[in-house]
């Protein structure tokens, strides 16, 4: 009997997963690169998003440390721009570049990004279907025919809502990231020859999500090819 975690279509998986692995290991190696070379600006993550925030006249939004390592995000209900305290706290081109970003969430909050709304729509339904999916469709897969199937394709349906989340989730990052760059160039906060920088750690990061999406779209399929082995 095929199963979800050791069958012949994992072989799918393979190339999402060095993609994923390699994606993390360049975001580490980038981000540790340019967060030991300060801004010339001199000016903190913090200082960086309360600045281009200030320049777009976002009043509304504050910005707070977190713990963690590169755990930065923007949190629209609470209207939080929470930095991680490297980023919060540093001067480096890593840092400004990861608090732009996060800014970026901001402005696409404000001018009401559609991307961005879909993105939110989804959180519920996607976190239900990453928890449910799995063990729906293993259970199925260890079931007969008629209600094994049925719970097979219970598991893909909460599974499919997750990968439209990984979709969804791409052009909000990189239209982030393009904003960010669009407020550090044009306001000069970054001199030209820092923006290569700046430009190389979001473009790490972004990276991430494209594999986070490949490896969701992969796991479709392997669910997809499982279920249609059953007939």
């Amino acid at each position: 009997m095929p199963f979800i975690g050791f069958d012949p279509t994992i072989v799918l998986v393979l190339p999402a997963l060095a993609l994923a692995l390699w994606a993390q290991f360049k975001l580490r190696g980038t981000y540790e690169k340019y967060s030991k070379i300060p801004a010339q600006n001199g000016q903190t993550g913090h200082d960086m998003a309360r600045a281009i925030m200030a320049r777009n006249g976002v009043g509304d939004v504050t910005v707070e440390p977190v713990a963690g390592a590169l755990s930065d995000h923007y949190d629209p209900r609470a209207k939080v721009v929470r930095l991680s305290e490297p980023v919060y706290a540093g001067n480096s081109i890593a840092s400004i570049a990861v608090a732009a970003h996060e800014v970026g969430h901001v402005l696409q909050h404000q001018q009401h990004y559609l991307p961005l709304q879909l993105r939110a729509t989804f959180v519920p339904v996607a976190n239900l279907g990453s928890m449910a999916a799995f063990p729906l469709f293993i259970i199925g897969a260890f079931m007969g025919r008629g209600m094994g199937v049925l719970f097979m394709d219970l598991g893909i349906l909460f599974f499919a809502a997750a990968v439209v989340f990984h979709l969804v989730t791409l052009p909000v990052e990189f239209d982030a990231s393009k904003r960010a760059l669009v407020q550090l160039t044009e306001s000069g906060a970054v001199r030209p020859d820092e923006v290569q920088g700046a430009k190389r750690v979001l473009d790490a990061a972004a990276l991430t999500y494209v594999a986070a999406a490949a490896m969701s779209a992969m796991q479709l399929l392997r669910m997809l090819l499982i279920r249609n082995s059953r007939n």
